[in-house]
């Protein structure tokens, strides 16, 4: 089976991306998997491994059609010199996390690579004329959606899959943004995710109440009975499988996520601080409902230990073996659905006609 090319963006180059990315390739193993493609800058590369003292070869190239099958590739897209100020927010570092996301995105869009891993930005000193974006998600969908696509952020690892109604929005605003066609839109793109993307041929999915006891019968907010419990009903007339709402706090409490195969969550923190709690070291963030794929790590840049050698990798690991099963699995769908069988006939007469 052929190696996929793995695009790789360096993210805030003051922060933990290179240490993960390094230690990841320090396992030569994952070089059999894919050819990785890190769009970044070789000198920064140079002082994060020299500093972490890390023992991680690299090639340096200013292309993707340079890269080398065997090794971890560095292509060089950021200013010639790029300040390292570790465990800061600063406007340069924004700059570079930008060129490799701009870079990296070019490149996809050219079919130059398969699949895009981005290690975390900081979303303020990325923010400038060209990035005026809350996250990744958003500028990607921007970038690559067409025909009406929308971006799903799904939080995931091997236990749970949460999916957000309104993802980077401030507190109140989220109740503004559950409606029945934002409900039912998130809940269709997830269906078709969890099917296509993760081979679940009939998904379970509950969907959490945003209000405190799912709303208490209206007591504490009307959502649920004008918007979620509508939009439940009409999901499992159209043949999906669709469960809720559940009050979020007896939802995790009682470990119930586990019967399901995707959480679709009302907003950011209601669904991820308790996948995060659960998952902060195999996490991984991937986007769906776009022609990319593309996952991220579930943490940030964390700053205060940039430079201390002291990151886990392993997030970043399982985003970049989601993005291959992810790929893979998209293959094996679109290779089932685009020639499907032809209709067995089995009534003598239908036999006959045919000849």
């Amino acid at each position: 089976m052929e190696k996929l090319k793995v695009g790789i963006t360096h993210g805030d180059p003051n922060g933990i991306g290179y240490e993960v990315i390094l230690k990841t390739f320090a396992d030569p193993t994952m070089l059999e998997l894919c050819t990785p493609i890190v769009y970044g800058s070789p000198k920064v590369a140079s002082y994060h491994r020299k500093s972490l003292d890390l023992q991680v070869n690299y090639t340096p190239i200013s292309q993707v059609a340079d890269a080398h099958d065997d090794t971890l590739n560095i292509l060089h897209c950021t200013a010639d010199e790029v300040k390292v100020e570790l465990g800061q927010a600063t406007a340069e570092g924004g700059q570079a996390a930008l060129a490799a996301l701009e870079r990296a995105v070019k490149d996809w869009r050219e079919g130059l690579i398969d699949v895009l891993v981005t290690a975390p930005i900081n979303k303020h000193a990325i923010q400038s004329d060209q990035f005026h974006f809350p996250g990744h998600t958003e500028f990607i969908e921007k970038r690559v959606g067409h025909d009406g696509q929308q971006a799903l952020m799904i939080l995931m690892n091997e236990r749970m899959r949460v999916a957000l109604v309104t993802t980077h929005v401030p507190l109140r605003e989220v109740a503004a943004g559950i409606t029945e066609e934002a409900v039912m839109g998130k809940l269709q793109t997830f269906h078709q995710s969890l099917r296509r993307d993760f081979s679940i041929e009939a998904p379970r999915i509950a969907v959490l109440a945003l209000n405190p006891h799912a709303g208490d019968n209206g007591l504490l907010g009307s959502e649920e009975q004008d918007v979620l419990r509508p939009v439940i009903a009409r999901a499992n007339e159209e043949g999906l499988h669709v469960y809720g709402p559940f009050a979020a706090d007896g939802f995790f409490g009682s470990k119930a996520y586990t019967y399901y195969d995707g959480i679709l969550a009302m907003y950011h923190d209601q669904g991820l601080a308790p996948f995060k709690l659960l998952a902060m070291e195999d996490g991984v963030n991937y986007t769906a409902g776009l022609d990319i794929v593309r996952t991220s790590p579930d943490h940030g840049t964390a700053y205060d230990i940039a430079g201390r050698g002291e990151a886990n990798e392993n997030s970043l690991r399982q985003a970049i073996y989601t993005a291959i099963d992810v790929y893979r699995n998209r293959q094996a769908w679109d290779e089932a659905h685009n020639n499907p069988l032809e209709k067995l006939y089995v009534d003598k007469r239908d036999r006959a006609e045919r000849g």
